[in-house]
């Protein structure tokens, strides 16, 4: 066995021992390496994550979970990677600076430095920052050799020739001039839209209902926008996203919702809401917390040209039969290992720098 395979191998074994805690309560299971040294410390972890940031919830680091363990298996590894010629690689130390804003967020990036044989110095979120390095560790124990090269720091980055940055927009412009002179991946702030047409099934709108709320709408794959024709109904919409509504039971959402709404009503903006959800008729991709925005198209021509304008401000459109990049009702938080950020490479970058 290569050492690729040694690796793609503990992403496997690591898939396996993440899987036991994708229900309400953790499932320890027989078979699994090293689980006596490490089951209990990271149902810890997961609690640290909980107490340390509101919005990861048992439920939204459960869902993450599950979504890490279905696609960390020999099957869905070795279709996504036949692809490239792993060999090719020569070893370099590649700095990731990940995002918060959901859980495990910057996993992907970290898969991709690692299977590609470069040692990763990660600087993490303040945000998420007691998940990932654990499971490096549960890594390191089934594969030893890569022990020495995976490192976190908190500390100014140095010692490293690429890196991958996720931030909003005034840190991307801070990223570009201060990584000017390395490889670099650097991602700004991106939003998900969906384009109904009003003949959605009620199974399509309750699908895309876990677009729009899952992680609280707080990940770049969340649904804030919809484009809808100009005569658009908006009752099966509400219908459809009613499941969500226990929601509002939740302190940091509802504070979100309350302020949002007074904003809005002293504002005097025109919106719809249903006691958990406003929309408002808005330009703009990025919606607050609590709130989708809208906008109508006279169109799809009109509306597909608007979108070739806009894309570097979308990460990816919801829809049925609109085009051929599209993504279906209810998949937006279930990317496959190949649904890279951005559209852009990463493993390709990482094989030529």
């Amino acid at each position: 066995m290569s050492n690729k395979d040694h690796i793609t191998e503990a992403f496997v074994q690591l898939g396996r021992f993440i899987s036991q805690f994708t229900a309400e309560s953790a499932d320890k299971k027989e078979n699994i390496p090293h689980n006596d040294l490490f089951f209990d410390g990271f149902k810890h972890q997961i609690k640290l994550a909980k107490e340390h940031n509101g919005w990861f919830t048992q439920q939204n680091i459960q869902y993450a979970l599950k979504g890490w363990s279905d696609q960390l298996t020999e099957d869905a590894l070795q279709d996504w990677l036949k692809s490239y010629d792993l060999t090719t690689t020569n070893p370099k130390t590649v700095a990731i600076i990940m995002a918060g804003n959901i859980p495990l967020v910057g996993f992907h990036d970290f898969l991709c430095v690692v299977l590609t044989g470069h040692s990763v110095l990660v600087k993490q979120s303040s945000n998420d920052k007691h998940l990932l390095p654990y499971l490096a560790k549960y890594l390191e124990h089934v594969t030893p050799d890569l022990k020495g090269k995976i490192q976190f720091t908190e500390d100014k980055l140095k010692n490293f020739d690429a890196v991958i940055a996720t931030g909003s927009n005034n840190t991307a412009r801070y990223f570009e001039f201060y990584f000017k002179d390395k490889p670099s991946i650097i991602r700004k702030s991106r939003n998900s839209a969906a384009i109904l047409t009003g003949s959605e099934t009620p199974e399509q709108l309750d699908a895309l209902s876990d677009d729009i709320f899952r992680y609280y709408g707080l990940g770049c794959r969340n649904v804030s926008k919809l484009f809808l024709p100009r005569d658009y109904n908006f009752d099966a919409f509400f219908n459809a996203m009613y499941k969500w509504n226990p929601i509002i039971n939740e302190a940091k959402y509802a504070n979100n919702y309350d302020y949002n709404k007074a904003v809005y009503i002293m504002s005097e903006f025109d919106m719809l809401e249903n006691g958990f959800l406003m929309i408002k008729e808005d330009q703009s991709y990025a919606s607050p917390i609590a709130t989708v925005f809208y906008e109508y198209y006279d169109s799809t021509e009109t509306l597909k040209q608007k979108l070739e304008i806009d894309q570097d401000l979308i990460q990816c459109i919801v829809a049925n039969n609109f085009s051929d990049s599209e993504i279906p009702f209810g998949k937006t938080q279930k990317p496959e290992l190949s649904d890279y950020a951005d559209n852009v490479d990463t493993i390709a970058f990482l094989l030529k720098i």
